[in-house]
């Protein structure tokens, strides 16, 4: 435990001194709900998401922007840096195992993610009077393992790719089709119902989080597949880990 607090402080020193990521990691979600709070008739009740405003149902879509960006961007781009800048080689000389470094980084950016969560919740509802959630602890359980689930796929991109440009390049693969199974290019009531029933069981959960906030609670098949997805994803990414 000592040797992980440690690697963990010196991660977050180094987290802070390029603050672009955390900076971005916290900002990006309210300024999005700014903009799309802004757009004509996302405020008013509409008949295709039952009598729900649009902007209602897009704040559990503004969470997927917040955790892909960090966990499928940042993440992978900082690990496959070290490996690529020879640090991780360094590091493979000491009792220090890889999990450590891969949990640190999950843990920091876990920090800036929820803190940009919450502050686009708080202006949701201060703002644009977007409900309190009605099933508030279903909610936090669910955002945090849509969150590992996610920061998982972006661990499996850091553990295997030699430089960041590499690990941007694979953590593409499952960045594009999580925004848009999440409903951020389009609003996931408009997209076609295969396409929301497959979104519903996929990182980060954006059904889950919806049900939880203004639907009649998660399905325990959608707890378990997001479970599946972090733990699975976790420990691959332990186990596919390479120093060089």
């Amino acid at each position: 435990m000592h040797t992980f607090t440690k690697l963990l402080a010196t991660e977050a020193k180094l987290f802070v001194r390029t603050p672009m990521w955390a900076v971005f990691g916290i900002l990006l979600p309210t300024a999005v709900l700014a903009g799309v709070g802004s757009i004509p008739g996302m405020s008013k009740p509409s008949e295709v998401t039952g009598g729900y405003r649009f902007i209602d149902l897009w704040v559990p879509s503004l969470v997927v922007v917040a955790l892909a960006m960090l966990g499928l961007q940042s993440i992978p781009a900082a690990v496959a840096s070290y490996r690529e800048q020879g640090v991780l080689r360094r590091l493979a000389t000491t009792p220090v195992p890889p999990a450590f470094l891969l949990l640190a980084q999950l843990v920091l950016h876990a920090v800036v993610a929820l803190a940009g969560v919450g502050l686009m919740l708080v202006t949701a509802r201060v703002a644009f009077d977007v409900p309190l959630p009605r099933h508030p602890l279903t909610y936090v359980v669910t955002l945090l393992l849509g969150l590992v689930s996610v920061f998982a796929l972006g661990l499996i991109a850091a553990s295997i790719a030699r430089t960041a440009k590499a690990a941007a390049a694979l953590a593409m693969i499952a960045f594009f089709p999580i925004m848009f199974l999440g409903g951020v290019y389009l609003p996931r009531p408009l997209l076609p119902e295969v396409i929301q029933r497959i979104g519903a069981y996929v990182p980060p959960g954006t059904q889950p989080l919806q049900d939880a906030w203004v639907g009649a609670g998660v399905q325990p098949l959608q707890f378990v597949a997001l479970a599946a997805f972090a733990l699975g994803g976790t420990a691959l990414a332990v186990r596919l880990f390479r120093w060089e």
